[in-house]
């Protein structure tokens, strides 16, 4: 009987194999297990859950947890485009509707502590924040201060009217009352050069306006203008009401949708305090809410929980649905997704 020898590298390269097929095998195995998840189940396999709670800083900076008998200042992060990620109306009501439950009940939270870098955003977002913000403010009797560590322009002063005093950073730029929706492109004579042609089927005079394949006709934007114009005035209402130092004949005709440093806006009445830092707004807050030890209080950050298994349920994974998404970026702050919005927004 005549044996043989299989080389090294043979039996090597068969275990490596028989490895990768196993780690394969598990690996489709769990994608099968989440799409039928999803299929069986559909979006609701997650149960909404309450917002996570982070300890931030008070304003001695410290960050320790104190006895559920403290009083807590509610810090509320205002970063990045508003209406998108987490920073849309519905996840900030919720985010108010969580800060009177758990361990927060029985009006625990004193005050809320805007923190705010944005150049705004969707307009229906930041008017529906500012107001959640506002009637919690009636409602609970708490003060709000707002603090810009950046940029809060736009959607962005739109929140930050909510605030009784707003403080900025030395390096801040602040402004931008105006609104936006576009740019909208026409391409409707490139495609006459080539001899391309566009159809659209519409009943409703209108109905297709500023189709970018047709030459556009005058007057036919005269509804999104007059919304712009609503939106316009209501920007401004609000920001006269809310910040009475500040001229409204000269917003509408001289500051316009400009943008200022901490000094210029302190000066024309944007903000309250100008090169100032987020210690010092966290202190003036404390003794705005009366509390009666101003060194026993926690400051507290509520947090939108993410979870991959909720992100695969919800089939938000790309990959999953058989799809790859492309943005087409105009400027730095408006894609697709805002693409057709009307927007607060500071588009430099």
């Amino acid at each position: 009987m005549n044996f043989r020898k299989e080389s090294i590298f043979v039996n090597a390269v068969r275990s490596f194999l028989s490895c990768f097929a196993a780690i394969l095998g598990i690996l489709i195995g769990v994608c099968v297990f989440f799409i039928g998840l999803m299929f069986i189940t559909g979006p609701t396999v997650i149960p909404p859950k309450q917002c996570d709670i982070l300890v931030a800083a008070d304003a001695n900076g410290k960050r320790d947890l104190l006895p559920a008998t403290a009083p807590v200042v509610l810090k509320i992060d205002i970063k990045g485009i508003i209406g998108q990620g987490d920073l849309t109306v519905d996840n900030i009501q919720n985010l108010l509707w969580d800060s009177r439950e758990g361990i927060l009940q029985h009006g625990r939270v004193k005050a809320i502590f805007l923190n705010i870098n944005s150049p705004g955003g969707v307009a229906s977002d930041a008017d529906g924040i500012y107001r959640a913000l506002m009637a919690y403010k009636e409602k609970y009797q708490v003060p709000i201060y707002a603090f810009v560590e950046n940029l809060c322009a736009s959607g962005g002063m739109y929140i930050a009217c909510a605030a009784d005093k707003i403080y900025a950073s030395e390096t801040s730029i602040i402004g931008s009352v105006g609104v936006i929706l576009g740019p909208n492109f026409n391409v409707s004579g490139l495609l006459d050069r080539y001899g391309v042609k566009a159809l659209s089927i519409t009943e409703g005079k209108d109905k297709d306006m500023l189709s970018p394949y047709r030459p556009w006709v005058p007057g036919e934007d005269a509804s999104i203008r007059a919304i712009t114009a609503d939106l316009y005035e209501t920007f401004v209402s609000i920001v006269a009401a809310a910040r009475p130092q500040l001229d409204k004949t000269k917003l509408i005709n001289e500051y316009g949708a400009q943008i200022y440093s901490t000094k210029k806006a302190q000066e024309y009445g944007y903000i309250d305090v100008a090169d100032t830092t987020y210690y010092t707004a966290m202190t003036d807050l404390v003794k705005a809410a009366g509390l009666k030890d101003p060194n026993f209080y926690q400051v507290f950050q509520l947090q939108i929980p993410h979870s991959f298994i909720a992100a695969l349920t919800e089939t938000k994974l790309s990959l999953l649905q058989g799809k790859i998404t492309h943005e087409f970026q105009i400027g730095p702050y408006i894609n697709s997704e805002l693409s057709g919005k009307f927007l607060y927004l500071y588009q430099p």
